[in-house]
């Protein structure tokens, strides 16, 4: 797997401050949620960079240790970046599984979650239902009834959020569109595209 990009000199952090260990803050890439804190030094954050995959320096075990490597819920590394003062790891990754070993999507449960980042936990249960069964699934069925079906629910939720935002009260625009962005969901999933791939085109037209 090639080498994650990273804008700094890893030789130039601040090993020495935390005795050979950084601590190191494991970021959802696409939600923002703090996902758990871990240790990396040296060996650990290359292993990271190199294997893709967020690896830590185990202070119990003494060793090595690739988050999942016992329950396969690895976290594949996005990006990394350090602090100001050089003594702190930020890592964007993307979860494979729950993360915390008690079953939670984070170590610090999952209550404190960004109110855009349900977002991308949605996305997640809307990609999942691909292969649920129809007779028990909303979302299943409409991706079994195809894109042109998907796609004409899409026109018809904008419409009635449109109508809504003139005609009707602000509980009824909130409601039409909270429908509009969740059929768009399965309209993205089923053209195999996400909301990362939309984000990064508003992106790309902000910066130009």
């Amino acid at each position: 797997m090639p080498m994650t990009e990273i804008d700094f000199d890893p030789a130039a952090l601040d090993w020495e401050k935390g005795g050979g260990l950084l601590p190191a803050i494991v970021q959802h890439a696409r939600s923002g949620q703090v996902l758990m804190l871990g240790y990396m030094n040296p060996a650990s954050l290359q292993h990271s960079l190199d294997c893709g995959k967020v690896t830590f320096y185990s202070r119990s075990k003494q060793r090595l240790w690739t988050k999942g490597e016992t329950s396969g819920n690895f976290m594949q590394l996005v990006a990394m970046q350090t602090d100001c003062d050089r003594d702190t790891l930020l890592v964007q990754a993307l979860p494979q599984g729950p993360v915390c070993h008690t079953g939670t999507q984070t170590c610090f449960g999952d209550a404190m979650q960004p109110s855009l980042g349900f977002l991308a936990a949605l996305e997640q249960v809307v990609q999942a239902r691909k292969g649920a069964d129809p007779e028990s699934s909303y979302t299943a069925k409409l991706y079994q009834k195809g894109t042109r079906r998907i796609a004409q629910k899409v026109g018809e939720e904008g419409l009635e959020t449109a109508l809504a935002a003139v005609a009707q009260g602000r509980e009824e625009l909130l409601g039409e569109a909270a429908d509009l962005l969740y059929h768009l969901l399965v309209l993205l999933s089923d053209r195999d595209a996400d909301l990362n791939a939309v984000v990064e085109v508003l992106q790309a037209r902000h910066g130009g």
